[in-house]
């Protein structure tokens, strides 16, 4: 699973990389967020995808936005926005029959930007068992484009035209961990490559050929990973130093782990 990344990029930057042609960040009723170091559920996160603008024409050509999001979808049909904080994963392989992803996953599909991603691998230490968390991250640099699946809810409590009358969530669609990381955990998010992002965020592509072709595991031999402070297991604690590198062992390098 994926319970804590990292998103430390300024809009800015998210604009340019991603190709944003509509800014609904700037436009909307939130400020832009400062960066990350701990995202945990419910926080509201970056997300890209493509849609219709609403006041044009039909034929118009979806665009590519950036928007804020609450981690942790809620489905259109829930009675309340109470599921979002369970649903924060989607596994790769029932994304598209699960009853709480699939109208998601069928045409309202996303990229979640991060910078990197925490998990904890269990440790034995004088016959004790622990938790050590792991920072997770590309070799190259640059972001990890998460495949996400995103949902918009209609809060009844407010009237139509009130600038939060639709609540907008995402979850993060996960897969079996490749080598590089599977000895920390079994589970990674889903990659999408850049050759891919087109296929994955076009609302009109519902091809399941295309769509598994776009969800492979993409960064095998791509991802490394040092320990971190355990100081990133508690949501309070935010900053920098929760990714610098720990050394258990002063005789090896930080990101050599194996």
């Amino acid at each position: 699973m994926c319970g804590r990344f990292v998103s430390a990029r300024k809009r800015l930057e998210l604009l340019e990389e991603f190709g944003i042609e509509r800014d609904r960040v700037a436009d909307g009723p939130d400020p832009e967020p400062d960066p990350d170091y701990n995202v945990a559920p419910t926080r509201r996160i970056y997300a890209v995808m493509e849609r219709r603008p609403r006041d044009e024409e039909a034929e118009q050509p979806p665009a590519r936005e950036l928007r804020l999001v609450r981690w942790g979808l809620v489905p259109s049909w829930a009675k309340d926005a109470s599921a979002g904080g369970r649903l924060i994963n989607a596994r790769a392989e029932t994304v598209a029959v699960k009853p709480a992803f699939r109208r998601a996953f069928a045409r309202r599909r996303c990229i979640l930007p991060a910078d990197g991603y925490y998990e904890w691998q269990t440790v034995t230490e004088q016959g004790k068992q622990r938790k050590q968390p792991y920072y997770i991250y590309p070799k190259g640099g640059g972001a990890l484009a998460f495949a996400g699946v995103y949902e918009l809810w209609r809060d009844e409590a407010l009237p139509a035209d009130h600038e939060r009358a639709w609540l907008w969530t995402a979850a993060i669609i996960t897969t079996q961990a490749t080598d590089d990381v599977g000895q920390i955990h079994d589970r990674m998010p889903m990659v999408i490559t850049h050759d891919h992002w087109a296929d994955w965020l076009d609302p009109d592509n519902s091809e399941p050929g295309q769509l598994q072709a776009t969800m492979l595991p993409a960064m095998a031999g791509g991802l490394t990973s040092y320990p971190v402070s355990t100081a990133v297991n508690s949501v309070r604690n935010n900053g920098p130093e929760l990714i610098v590198p720990l050394s258990a062992d002063p005789e090896r390098p930080p990101g050599e782990l194996f």
